[in-house]
C-alpha cells in the first residue's frame, strides 16, 4: 500500500470518515476520472492551465492514506485523493474541487508560502468557501445544523482543522492570521466571477 507523503508546502483537507472501507486506490482512480468531467472541475483545470501550470494525466491521483484525512494538495507533485476515505461520488468531486483551488492559488501568486499562517490561511479560506464544503446540507449531515451564518462558521472550523497541521503554525498564530486575512480572501473569488 501507498502512504501519502506529507510535505510541508502540502494543504490538508480531513475526513469525517474513519477509513475503515472506503474506496480501494482503482475504484477511487474511477471516480477521480468522472469527477475530471464535472463543469467546476473543467472550470478549474482550465484556469490552471490559463494561470501557466501543468494539469498532466497524473496530476491528481488515489493513495490508501493512514491519517485521518480526504486529499491534500502538495507543491510540484499535485493532489492526492484518500481512496480509503472516499465513500461516495459527491466526496471525490468535493476533495477535488477542495484542492484544486488550492493548486490554482499556488500557481497564480509567485511567492506563496505554505509555511507562512497567513498564506495557508488564506488559501484555506478561499477553497472552503469556493468549493462548497460548507454548503448547509453538508453541514446538516456533517451534525451542524446553525442556519443563521453557517457558512463562515463552518469556514473558520475548517481552516483551523487544517492550519492545525501545519507545523509552522501554532493554535494562536493560526487563528490571528485567519482573522487578519479573513475579509481579502474570503472575497477573493478568482478564478470564479462570484462564490458558485
Amino acid at each position: 500500500m501507498e502512504e501519502e507523503p506529507v510535505p510541508v508546502t502540502a494543504s490538508t483537507s480531513f475526513s469525517s470518515n474513519d477509513g475503515n472501507g472506503g474506496q480501494s486506490v482503482k475504484e477511487c482512480e474511477h471516480m477521480i476520472q468522472k469527477s475530471l468531467r464535472t463543469p467546476t472541475v473543467k472550470f478549474l483545470k482550465d484556469h490552471l492551465e490559463k494561470a501557466g501550470c501543468i494539469f498532466g494525466d497524473k496530476f491528481i491521483k488515489a493513495v490508501h492514506c493512514d491519517k485521518k484525512i480526504s486529499g491534500g494538495y502538495v507543491r510540484g507533485e499535485g493532489i492526492l485523493v484518500c481512496s480509503n476515505h472516499m465513500e461516495i461520488q459527491d466526496e471525490v468531486n468535493q476533495v477535488v474541487i477542495h484542492e484544486l483551488i488550492h493548486a490554482y492559488d499556488d500557481c497564480r501568486a509567485a511567492n506563496l508560502d505554505w509555511a507562512n499562517c497567513a498564506h495557508h490561511a488564506c488559501s484555506e479560506i478561499r477553497a472552503g468557501h469556493l468549493s462548497g464544503d460548507c454548503h448547509y446540507k453538508r453541514e446538516m449531515l456533517r451534525g451542524y445544523l446553525k442556519v443563521r451564518g453557517h457558512e463562515q462558521e463552518c469556514i473558520r472550523r475548517r481552516v483551523m482543522k487544517s492550519m492545525r497541521a501545519n507545523p509552522y503554525c501554532s493554535e494562536a498564530a493560526a487563528k490571528d492570521a485567519m482573522e487578519a486575512v479573513w475579509d481579502v480572501c474570503y472575497n477573493d473569488t478568482k478564478p470564479f466571477d462570484r462564490a458558485p
